[in-house]
């Protein structure tokens, strides 16, 4: 009898909470292993894993700071010793904290971009080396275009305002190189942006405020924790896309807001 394949496995950073949580979820429902990644949310990470694990029959959890340059390169490694091998990466961990062009500092770019790119890209980086060597050895025979990278992205980058001045620069940062590395990693990688609207209300937002700010698009509302999940597990399984980003957010991209919705 021919050999089953192993399901693939799918490593989510920030996933044991939020949105990463119903990306992990999923995926996991979809037939992913899913490596569920935390920095310090660890009872929400093993909630995660064990509601993954139900769906998609095992999943793990792993903890690394993505500001940490040696941490980020160690995690990819820790996942493959625990699966075996690893077939994607969803970078969706982010810092975002308030600055403005009159509070910009060193330090607060610097924040930002190890965690929202320099950590994607690292990862990225791995997960290539990873094909390559299975590639070598005879290990991967399989359809070119199944491996690859997700960046959550922010539509922010295609309706700018001057808030969250750090943030939105990393986040320019990883959708410029969202097309540098589908070019330098083809073919074997592809690699897809996702820029989510507004989507999960916080600290910043009561919820009346939230819903009220959630209409505003030209669909009458933005995207979903579920939207931005089913995109995530449709760029991943799309072996034709690379090299562009998928906006999921009710059209708020096409109008102009002068301030960032927590400030509004």
């Amino acid at each position: 009898m021919p050999s089953v394949s192993p399901a693939p496995v799918v490593l989510v950073t920030g996933a044991a909470k939020r949105l990463g949580r119903e990306i992990a979820l999923a995926l996991a429902a979809g037939g992913w292993r899913v490596a569920v990644h935390y920095r310090s949310s660890e009872q929400d990470a093993l909630k995660t894993v064990a509601d993954c694990a139900r769906l998609a029959g095992v999943a793990a959890h792993f903890c690394c700071d993505l500001e940490d340059e040696a941490a980020v390169h160690s995690l990819l490694p820790q996942v493959i010793s625990h699966f075996g091998q690893i077939d994607a990466v969803v970078n969706n961990a982010s810092v975002f904290e308030h600055d403005s062009a009159a509070s910009f500092s060193f330090a607060a770019l610097e924040k930002h971009m190890r965690s929202n790119t320099g950590a994607a890209i690292l990862l990225a980086q791995a997960l290539h080396a990873h094909v390559l060597a299975r590639q070598a050895t005879g290990a991967d025979t399989g359809q070119t275009g199944r491996f690859a990278v997700v960046n959550l992205l922010d539509q922010k980058l295609w309706n700018q305002n001057p808030d969250f001045f750090s943030y939105t620069l990393s986040k320019a940062a990883l959708e410029a190189a969202n097309t540098m590395l589908a070019m330098a990693l083809a073919p074997q990688l592809r690699v897809v942006g996702v820029a989510p609207g507004l989507t999960l209300t916080s600290h910043l937002l009561s919820e009346e405020k939230f819903k009220a700010l959630h209409t505003l698009s030209p669909l009458g509302r933005s995207s979903n924790a579920a939207d931005v999940a089913a995109t995530v597990k449709f760029a991943l399984e799309n072996t034709s896309i690379t090299g562009t980003t998928l906006l999921v957010d009710g059209g708020q991209h096409l109008m102009k807001f002068e301030r960032d919705f927590s400030l509004m």
